[in-house]
């Protein structure tokens, strides 16, 4: 896995979802934020408890999860 400081997981916040600095506000938010449009500076004036490197760092995450390949091992 990519080393990310920024990406936190427990299982009781939010479920175990990747969350940005054990804060509950998930990875899975700020892509669907991005991916609807909404620029940084929007995003930050929302959540003004983020900096503009967690949002970097869950669009990492989520690159990275998307190339991951998942294969089941041999029995």
């Amino acid at each position: 896995m990519i080393q990310l400081k920024r990406i936190t997981f427990n299982p009781d916040v939010m479920g175990g979802k990747p969350c940005i600095r054990g804060m509950r506000i998930t990875v899975g938010t700020i892509v669907g934020l991005v991916a609807c449009g909404y620029s940084f500076v929007k995003i930050l004036e929302y959540y003004p408890y983020l900096e503009e490197e967690d949002i970097k760092e869950a669009l990492t995450y989520a690159a990275w999860r998307a190339e991951e390949v998942e294969a089941p091992f041999a029995a």
